[in-house]
Formats: C-alpha cells, sequence, structure tokens
C-alpha cells in the first residue's frame, strides 16, 4: 500500500514541485492550500496521512496551531509532521518542535534532502512500535521495563525508565527539554526545569558504559544517538 503524504503549502509552485517528486519515489500525496483544509483532510478517517509536510505562513489558521490542533487528535497524535518554513530563527525551531513536530526544514531546500527527511521519519516511526530496542551493548524491553547494559542489569525508577524509552523512540532526534518534561512529567508540571537535568544525570550514571548513547544538545535538549 502506498504512503499517502499530506502536504499543507499556500505556494502553489513549492507544493506542485513536492507533490510530482513525492510521486516520483513512489508515494502518494495530496495538497491542502489552508491550514484548516489540512486539518480537515488529516481528521478525516478516509484520507489520515502517513506523515504531514506543514508550512508554518498559512492563510487562516497558522501552520503552528495545525501542529498543535494534530496533536490533541487521538487519530493524528503520532502521525509524523514536518515542518516546511522560511523561519530560520532558533527559537522558531524550537517552538515548532515543541509543538510536537518531528523535523524542521528550512526554505530554499532541497527536494532530494525533503524525501530524505521524510523516509528517515517514516522509518523512525514504523520503529517506534516495537516492543524492545538492542543495539551492540544494550537492551530495552518497553513491555517489561527491563534494561541490560552489556552483562549488567540496570535498574531505573520509572521515570528514569520513562526518559530513556522517550529518547529512543524518538532516536536520532532532538529532544526539547519542553517535550521530555511534558512526555514523562506530564503537560501539567510547572516545576523546575532543572528536575528533568538531574535525572539524565542519574540515568547516564546507572547506565554507566551505555551512557554516551544520550547526547547533550546545548540550549535545545537530548538526543539518543544509538552506539558511538
Amino acid at each position: 500500500m502506498l504512503q499517502n503524504i499530506l502536504i499543507v503549502e499556500d505556494d502553489a509552485d513549492i507544493a506542485e514541485s513536492l507533490h510530482y517528486n513525492f510521486k516520483r519515489e513512489g508515494f502518494r500525496s495530496t495538497i491542502a492550500e489552508s491550514g484548516e483544509k489540512g486539518l480537515r483532510i488529516a481528521l478525516d478517517e478516509k484520507s489520515t496521512p502517513s506523515l504531514i509536510i506543514l508550512d508554518l505562513m498559512l492563510p487562516g489558521m497558522s501552520g503552528m496551531e495545525v501542529c498543535r490542533r494534530l496533536r490533541r487528535e487521538q487519530l493524528t497524535e503520532k502521525t509524523p509532521i514536518i515542518i516546511l518554513t522560511a523561519r530560520a530563527a532558533e527559537s522558531d525551531k524550537i517552538v515548532g518542535l515543541d509543538s510536537g513536530a518531528d523535523d524542521y526544514i528550512v526554505k530554499p531546500f532541497s527536494v532530494k534532502e525533503v524525501i530524505a527527511r521524510v523516509r528517515a521519519v517514516l522509518r523512525r516511526s514504523d520503529k517506534e512500535a516495537a516492543p524492545k530496542y538492542e543495539d551492540q551493548g544494550l537492551l530495552v524491553d518497553f513491555e517489561d521495563m527491563r534494561v541490560r547494559c552489556g552483562d549488567d542489569d540496570v535498574r531505573l525508577t520509572r521515570k528514569e525508565f520513562a526518559l530513556l524509552e522517550h529518547l529512543i523512540r524518538n532516536m536520532g532526534r532532538v529532544a526539547t527539554r519542553q517535550q521530555l518534561l511534558d512526555n514523562v512529567w506530564g503537560y501539567s508540571y510547572f516545576g523546575d526545569s532543572r528536575t528533568l537535568d538531574v535525572h539524565i544525570r542519574r540515568l547516564r550514571q546507572k547506565m554507566g558504559e551505555c551512557s554516551n548513547r544520550i547526547e547533550t544538545v546545548v540550549g535545545v535538549g537530548y538526543r539518543f544517538t544509538g552506539p558511538i
């Protein structure tokens, strides 16, 4: 079955170029010229997309609001979203990722890069349903909440395990500090964000030689890289 990509973009030239190139690469795609139309298509059970390309500067409802709305709906809460925008500031990227986007590409862009990012995000999305993660040295069983590094069992608290699971299921992607707080501590958490740093530090200490898989992205958050 062909994977369907929803392109929410009001620039006709960009939308048609993406549509044409996605078709060449074996994808189906649908174009929505506004945020409202994109939201309507995405939330239709008969046409729910495999992935959404989302511009931020749209007529009517902004792309950021579309992203937030999609993440609040059960049907699309896990649908991969790639923001494609002319907004290049670091602060815009952080806001976009915090709103629930899986990736952020700045215009002007290479179509080849977009296609490569789409494939990477779709692969990552497929892995998120896996019951366990395993590489050379590290085993994490999500169902049994069991972690082994080499020959050693790693005993983690529930919060530490939840942090590790979120990072692994988003492998290769930066998880912002706010995303981690929201997903592990909950949207109602208003405490000191240094709590996150303390838990990451303890997690790394307990993981020993496997701790180098967790990378600090200065000023943004953390990323699970796999074995180095």
